[in-house]
């Protein structure tokens, strides 16, 4: 790395020891025009001053004979964006090439343009290529395959194939969008699908097209977890582009070398392929291959193991090394998951593994962001959970409030109340009396201090829920708790495990803990059991699964954690978000104990939320502060943390301070720092930029901490069903009834079902329950009959006597007892020992079919269950002397009425 003083140097120097470099490096020879011309030659010449008609080329690039690319230099300091347009002259000026591409009448294929650090590149051939950024210049290897690829036949093969794969039309129209874009020469961009909707299957089969069309030979997917590598490459084996044909068995897959807990027990048949190095290092056309590995593994191979060891801790990859990989070694990148990285510093991260690459970039997630979107762009299609929902192929869920006074307003510690301290290094707890009164604020709740009473009545009033459900539907709710922590000696996740099993009693594998603690044993191995198996019922975690775990029986989410970011939350609501047919699943609860729904209420699906700033080294501010850059901010930054060092140091820690600071008193030198800077500079310095010191900063002595246990607190908490309305409001059962009321009340008039229930019954039919049904459900409230039994607390009611409450004040009846009040009332009174056997037979069929569906016509006749018993309308009719339209007629009014 050279240093600052190449922004003094010239043209000529940049040439000579930056971009002469930098194309020897890719393989090409740097060769003066008079030798060249005298008839020193080779396949691959970057040829200097190459004359055209509008002037020298800076450095024409000849392969295997022939001029393929204008490289035009510029100064350091220069930027070579513009420097694109000199470059395109020169391409139409050069004489004596055999190509001619476009209106334009360019006679070379491709232009560079470069200050020695910055490279841009265009392909000419295509009219809508857009100059770009790439990271290294192409190989002559690279150049070949380009000019061997024929992108018209690639288009014309997509235009002709219409898209019939996947089914879910708002699937092929991603697939779509993408492959429009890719033609209008956009080379990044982001799909934005909720979770659960088939973003991977969606993406599997554009790979497909793009393959099969002649688009790309070699396609990279980066997932950010083993796990979710191996997830991938199951869908890629189990993909048929068509009958009986398998993706695998028409193009290589390969993949790093996984583990045995990173694969499914049995879910994929597929025999995992590692990727031959040669594959990434020597790319040509003579493969065609999807590789699926993670992004720490590919930052390694591109560039070493990074210095903040965390940033790859989600999956050890020490096994990965660094390997030379040319920019083309990929023709697409997908990046799933693109809103991971929480941090700027992760987000990076991705960015320098995605930028390595010349090659069109699609970024998948179901979340965009917007350091996401200033990346890829905006997203050229988007399809979203409520969109999802109204199709049919996502669940909504309904909220329950659980309210702790505790949550909410702290604790106080009155003098003499005895408490736990527990030493967080130990675990070790004893007991002692407060001597002086003192708040426990909200804030650091299951941080610094825990009330056991508040965790033990919420999990109490969570489990009414749970239980009512299950005795409702005969299984017990799949749910997942998100707990504050899983730290040692403090675990609130360990407390609210304990608590559920003690609340349940059924056992320790009812209840388990899955974070990414090391006291769990087989992390992924107990996922796979909570998404397979009945057991557990309830898992309680912190963040391991709170983003790419599919568990589509889950019914109840729990948040005893508070969430700041939008895009984790809405990870976090996507666990539940998924169908699943076999328990039919038509929704999911989320019991938000902490705020959280409230919190986001009135956020839209699009986050403006940056990636999380990470910590600036002291190391970096400290040099910043040398270098004399914007030194005044630097300063104050370095006196902030020197003062919260010496609030936060311990006695051993401020011995220590002596050998750098005098008496060892970090806040007298933090308070004298920038008069110490002007007046004693060096010394001073010297002192800031002492590996010693610096290394004293990072891990000085801290005192041993302490973690209340407020065991005499006693908690206060109740639960309430809200319902949320699609314009963002959150009602209370009662409001929402009264809402309810005023709609019935103020729409007869617009709504003609309503109108026939209150004022002219004789005309109820099954049109009328059908519009009845579907304005009432397409209110911004919801009213759908499932809403609003839960609201009247009555699980039976029918939707007639619903209405009918509404506006009348009339008794609430189930469909059974609203149905044998109807046939009483058409029967005049008539004991059924009066009716013929046929009669009572045909009317216990047609007393069965209005309580299912509170309406009867005469083309329900034939359907299956009249058919199977012989019930034609001709003979029904028959049976009732010819009455059978009028008995109909009266049993649809009083059924109304």
């Amino acid at each position: 790395m050279l240093g600052g003083h190449l922004a003094q140097f010239s043209e000529r120097a940049t040439r000579k020891q930056l971009i002469d470099r930098a194309l020897t490096d890719a393989g090409w020879r740097v060769v003066p025009l008079a030798r060249w011309q005298g008839g020193d030659r080779a396949n691959a010449d970057a040829v200097e001053e190459y004359p055209t008609d509008s002037g020298p080329a800076d450095y024409l690039l000849f392969l295997d004979g022939r001029p393929v690319a204008d490289v035009e230099a510029k100064k350091l300091e220069v930027g070579p964006q513009n420097v694109v347009e000199q470059a395109k002259r020169y391409a139409r000026a050069l004489a004596g090439s055999p190509f001619h591409f476009g209106p334009q009448g360019y006679r070379i294929p491709f232009i560079y343009s470069t200050n020695g650090k910055l490279i841009y590149s265009c392909d000419l051939r295509d009219p809508l290529a857009r100059t770009h950024k790439i990271a290294r210049f192409h190989t002559p290897g690279a150049l070949r395959e380009f000019l061997a690829r024929d992108l018209a036949a690639a288009d014309l093969w997509l235009r002709s194939n219409a898209i019939a794969d996947p089914d879910r039309y708002y699937q092929r129209e991603a697939i779509a969008a993408i492959e429009n874009n890719i033609r209008n020469g956009k080379r990044q961009m982001l799909a934005a699908m909720a979770t659960g909707t088939g973003k991977t299957r969606m993406t599997i089969a554009a790979i497909y097209r793009l393959m099969k069309s002649g688009y790309a030979k070699r396609v990279l997917f980066l997932v950010d977890r083993r796990a979710l590598a191996a997830q991938a490459v199951g869908a890629l084996a189990a993909y048929e582009p068509a009958p009986g044909l398998k993706f695998d068995k028409i193009y290589e897959v390969y993949s790093q070398r996984f583990r045995r807990e990173d694969l499914e027990d049995g879910e994929f048949k597929f025999d995992p392929k590692v990727l031959p190095e040669t594959y990434l290092t020597e790319p040509g056309g003579r493969h065609a291959f999807v590789y699926v590995c993670t992004i720490q593994r590919m930052r390694i191979n591109l560039f070493g193991p990074p210095e903040d060891a965390g940033w790859s801790e989600r999956d050890d990859e020490s096994d990965a090394s660094p390997l030379p990989i040319p920019i083309h070694a990929f023709d697409v990148i997908v990046a799933d998951e693109c809103h991971r990285g929480y941090t700027s510093s992760e987000d990076s991260k991705w960015r320098e593994a995605l930028d390595h690459f010349d090659g069109i970039k699609i970024g998948l997630t179901a979340t965009p962001a917007a350091h996401t979107s200033a990346y890829f762009g905006k997203p050229i299609y988007e399809y979203g959970i409520q969109r999802a929902v109204a199709d049919g192929f996502l669940v909504d869920y309904d909220p329950v409030l659980i309210h702790s006074d505790i949550t909410l307003r702290g604790y106080f510690l009155r003098e003499g109340e005895e408490v736990g301290l527990r030493d967080t290094q130990t675990g070790q707890l004893r007991l002692d009396f407060v001597e002086d009164e003192r708040d426990l604020p909200p804030e650091t709740l299951e941080q610094d201090w825990t009330a056991p009473d508040r965790d033990r009545k919420i999990v109490s009033e969570l489990a009414k829920y749970l239980r009512e459900h299950e005795e409702q539907t005969g299984r017990f709710p799949k749910t997942l708790v998100f707990a504050e922590n899983d730290l040692p000696h403090r675990s609130h996740a360990d407390q609210l495990v304990n608590f559920l099993r003690d609340e349940f009693g059924r056992g320790d594998d009812f209840v388990q803990k899955i974070t990414g603690s090391p006291s769990v044993d087989r992390p992924l191995q107990k996922i796979r059991q909570f998404r397979n198996r009945p057991e557990p019922g309830i898992v309680v975690t912190v963040d391991l699964l709170s983003t790419g775990v599919d568990i589509p029986a889950l019914e109840a989410i729990v948040f005893l954690r508070p969430v700041k970011s939008r895009i984790l939350f809405e990870q976090m609501l996507g666990r539940g978000t998924r169908l699943h047919p076999p328990i039919n699943k038509t929704h999911f609860i989320v019991f938000d104990a902490v705020g959280v729904l409230e919190y986001f209420r009135q956020a839209s699906e699009f986050t403006v939320e940056p990636p999380a700033k990470p910590t600036r080294p002291n190391r970096e501010i400290v040099e910043a502060i040398y270098n004399n850059e914007d030194r005044e901010y630097n300063v104050r930054v370095l006196v902030k943390r020197l003062q919260r060092v010496a609030k936060t140091v311990s006695a051993e820690g401020r011995e220590m301070a002596k050998q750098f600071v005098p008496d060892g008193d970090i806040g007298a030198f933090a308070a004298s720092l920038a008069r110490r800077l002007d007046s004693e500079w060096a010394p001073t310095m010297a002192v800031l930029r002492d590996p010693n010191f610096l290394a004293f900063l990072e891990k000085y002595p801290r005192p041993k901490r302490t973690f209340i246990e407020a065991l005499e607190a006693v908690d206060s908490v109740t639960s309430e069903i809200v319902f949320r309305t699609a314009d963002g409001r959150a009602l209370k059962p009662g409001d929402y009834l009264t809402a309810f009321s005023q709609f019935v009340r103020e729409n007869p008039a617009q709504i003609e079902a309503i109108r026939i229930l209150l004022d002219r019954p004789r005309d109820w039919s099954t049109n009328a329950l059908a519009e009845l049904r579907q304005k009432l459900q397409t209110q911004p409230e919801r009213f759908t009959e499932e809403n609003l039994r839960r609201a009247y607390q009555h699980e039976l009611a029918d939707i007639i006597s619903i209405v009918h409450h509404a506006a009348e004040g009339d008794p609430l009846m189930s469909a059974e007892q609203r149905v044998d009040r109807a046939m009483a009332r058409v029967g005049d009174g008539r004991a059924p020992r009066e009716l013929t056997p046929p009669q009572l037979k045909w009317f216990e069929l047609i007393r069965r079919h209005l309580i299912a569906n509170l309406t009867i016509e005469r083309d329900d006749f034939e359907l299956i269950e009249f058919q199977n018993a012989g019930a034609t309308w001709n003979r029904v009719n028959s049976d009732f002397g010819g009455a059978l339209e009028e008995i109909i007629l009266r049993l649809n009014e009083a059924i109304a009425a």
